[in-house]
């Protein structure tokens, strides 16, 4: 993996001069984040060596390299889900690469279902901690290099990061929430009964994604910030069809606000 990892980052420092210091990864609908990035470079990800390509719609496929906040960012415009297929190493794989680039965070979006009672349709959820109900990404043999063993999980993402973004919307009146996202392999979306358990063991969204890419960033002590946009409900008496259609038109609603937090949260660490 290590090959791998140093093929594609070195391929990724021959089309840009930046100084990375902060990896960013969009999940469904939240793609748009790349208008506000002062573009210097675009790689499809088809183009990239090693690097998986995204085959949800929603998901560009795109890594952009640029200014945000007045930093230095790379973003993946676009993930990829262990139930396209993919293993957990090539889920991950992004990180690894971004981890080379010398990234100093990471932020991460997604789409979730919102399974706490108060939240609502539209409403953004930080995430102060997970409950991963996929293959853990670091199963099989340990690369020391890039990480322990058994790394520790005791603050998946960084407190620090989740008190700023909380007063940046403080401050521009966003309204927000916090609470734990629950992983879940997908494709399908939850049954009641899936809702309910995962509320039982302490879940406040459930959503395809983000787990994976925190415990990768924590195994090489990258600090993490993580944010939900509710796109749809999975609460008792609330529970409705719902298509991937929706999902995105509700994200991309979302999205103005989310763009603002994340942009001086960049801006301020």
């Amino acid at each position: 993996m290590l090959k791998k990892i140093q093929q594609t980052s070195e391929y990724i420092k021959q089309k840009t001069n930046a100084k990375i210091e902060i990896g960013i990864i969009l999940g469904t609908g939240l793609g748009g984040l790349v208008n506000e990035i002062e573009t210097e470079c675009v790689l499809e990800y088809s183009d990239i060596p090693n690097f998986p390509t995204s085959t949800v719609e929603g998901h560009s496929g795109r890594l952009i390299i640029g200014k945000l906040g007045g930093k230095w960012v790379v973003a993946m415009q676009g993930r990829f889900h262990y139930y396209e297929g993919y293993t957990m190493k090539e889920i991950t794989f992004g990180v690894r690469v971004m981890n080379s680039l010398d990234i100093k965070m990471l932020i991460i979006s997604n789409a979730s279902g919102g399974i706490n009672p108060n939240f609502s349709i539209g409403d953004l959820m930080i995430i102060n901690d997970h409950i991963s109900l996929i293959p853990n990404p670091l199963i099989g043999a340990n690369i020391e290099e890039l990480g322990p063993r058994f790394p520790d999980m005791s603050e998946p993402y960084c407190k620090d990061l989740i008190s700023s973004a909380k007063n940046i919307a403080n401050k521009n009146n966003i309204p927000i929430k916090e609470g734990v996202y629950v992983a879940l392999t997908g494709p399908t979306l939850e049954t009641p009964a899936e809702y309910k358990f995962c509320r039982i063991i302490g879940g406040d969204t459930v959503g395809m994604s983000t787990a994976p890419e925190v415990i990768v960033a924590r195994h090489m002590n990258i600090p993490c910030f993580a944010i939900s946009v509710i796109t749809d409900l999975g609460v008792d008496g609330r529970i409705q069809e719902v298509t991937h259609k929706e999902i995105q038109l509700v994200s991309e609603k979302a999205e103005p606000k989310l763009t603002q937090i994340i942009k001086e949260l960049i801006k301020k660490n």
